[in-house]
């Protein structure tokens, strides 16, 4: 992990597939907050977690003017099953290269029972209606990104 996004930072533009294969953009969401979310994998048990409190949240989010996009490397396909599975009402987007990943400088190196290899570290950010980063959190746990998320919105609004 490279760059890390601080607030004041531009938010890296996006443009990638959803998880019924439209592609979206940063550019969609401006006039609103934004928390982008980085999760490892669909379907495993930290990233539904996330994905569900996240999405259990979502009238929280919205009262305070705020949308919500969650980013993984899976397929559309996978990201189809676990929004179908979970009742997810939100777009989660295809990264697939990690090249969204890198910008935002959230892939870098794991570890796993000794083994190290390449992947998501789980992150979100908070951007603001002009694409401005608020508030960025590297390695937060599954339960955090909603809790903090709020505390960062309610600061603002």
């Amino acid at each position: 992990m490279e760059t890390k996004l601080k607030p004041g930072n531009a938010c890296p533009d996006f443009k990638l597939a959803d998880q019924d294969g439209s592609l979206r953009s940063l550019s969609e969401f401006k006039g609103r907050y934004l928390l982008v979310y980085f999760y490892p994998k669909a379907l495993t048990p930290g990233c539904t977690a996330q994905s569900c409190a996240v999405n259990e949240a979502r009238d929280d989010f919205s009262s305070l003017n705020c949308s919500v996009v969650g980013i993984s490397p899976d397929d559309p396909g996978k990201q189809k099953k676990f929004e179908e599975k979970h009742g997810l009402g939100f777009p989660l987007l295809c990264d697939q290269d990690h090249s969204t990943a890198e910008a935002f400088g959230v892939w870098g190196e794991k570890s796993m029972y000794g083994k190290k290899y390449m992947g998501i570290i789980r992150s979100s950010f908070l951007v603001n209606p002009v694409g401005k980063i608020v508030e960025s959190w590297y390695k937060v746990s599954p339960g955090d990104t909603v809790p903090q998320a709020l505390k960062a919105l309610e600061g603002v609004s």
